[in-house]
């Protein structure tokens, strides 16, 4: 695999983008409209940037696309219209957090270009001090993405449906950024109702794996709850379209609109403040939905 390009480079795209460069694989995205954060990210990674997309889907053979799930198909399309205008073919691999019916639906914008379409799931976080995560594929073209197992990406191959690896990755998230947002929602409610200290003492005493996790996950999670936002809202189709409540993720969805908006909102994984710890982020949160109450 010569030339592989990567929409974008945030957080697990910069990771992934650099143990690709690291196996040998020269990694190019187009920073054109980007944030400085980004552009720091892809230079620290050794990304090649080029001007603009139709030069990027010329020179690439696969494209990942790993960005926030809301931006899933609005990629899609705009890269659908680089392909349709140099009539250039790659494989496109979404790699987002999106629904089975969403990915199906990002399917059909890059098929009718002549391209070939992998459904992809990564499941795992971003590979600096770690190995790769795995990346759930399904769909017809699904084995040219298994190539770049050979630079060290963790490629889990599965069937030929389109929606089969998303579904892996929504039945996934549902357990790891549910469980988080409802941690944080009761640990609120319980500084609220004036039993935070009782509550923590009894869970560290009766659910000591839960309350160190409960410890590390929540006040990490302000530099990615504005990602999480529409992964909660994706999950929450994916369940309806399966005939299960939506509900329960819609409230995890507001859990994390609700850090959003807060102090600590602005936050990014490498920007959040290490000793603010639980305690902190459930104060800040706290303070928070009183705001939002008295609205």
């Amino acid at each position: 695999m010569r030339s592989v390009a990567l929409i974008s480079p945030g957080d697990m795209g910069q990771a992934v983008g650099a143990l690709l460069a690291s196996g040998g694989v020269r990694v190019l995205t187009c920073l054109a409209g980007r944030s400085e954060r980004t552009r720091v990210l892809a230079r620290t990674a050794g990304f090649t940037d080029v001007p603009t997309l139709d030069l990027l889907v010329r020179e690439s053979e696969l494209l990942l696309s790993i960005v926030p799930p809301a931006q899933a198909l609005p990629v899609a399309r705009d890269v659908a219209a680089a392909l349709r205008a140099t009539r250039a073919r790659l494989t496109y691999v979404d790699c987002n957090a999106i629904a089975p019916r969403t990915a199906r639906e990002v399917a059909a914008v890059i098929t009718p270009t002549g391209s070939g379409f992998v459904d992809a799931g990564i499941v795992g976080g971003p590979p600096r001090d770690a190995p790769s995560p795995r990346f759930y594929a399904s769909g017809p073209d699904r084995a040219h993405f298994s190539a770049l197992g050979d630079a060290g990406l963790d490629v889990r191959l599965l069937g030929d449906d389109v929606g089969e690896a998303s579904a892996v990755k929504m039945c996934y998230a549902a357990l790891t950024k549910g469980t988080t947002a409802i941690a944080t929602e009761l640990l609120v409610a319980a500084r609220k109702l004036g039993v935070y200290d009782t509550l923590v003492a009894e869970l560290r005493d009766s659910q000591a794996t839960q309350a160190k996790r409960m410890a590390d996950a929540v006040p990490a999670m302000s530099g990615k709850a504005h990602r999480w936002i529409a992964e909660m809202e994706e999950i929450a189709r994916t369940f309806e379209d399966v005939g299960l409540t939506p509900l329960i993720f819609q409230g995890a969805a507001e859990m994390y609109r609700l850090t959003a908006r807060s102090e600590i909102g602005g936050e990014r994984p490498e920007t959040v403040d290490r000793f603010r710890g639980v305690d902190g982020t459930i104060d800040v949160l706290a303070r928070a939905s009183e705001k939002v109450a008295t609205k």
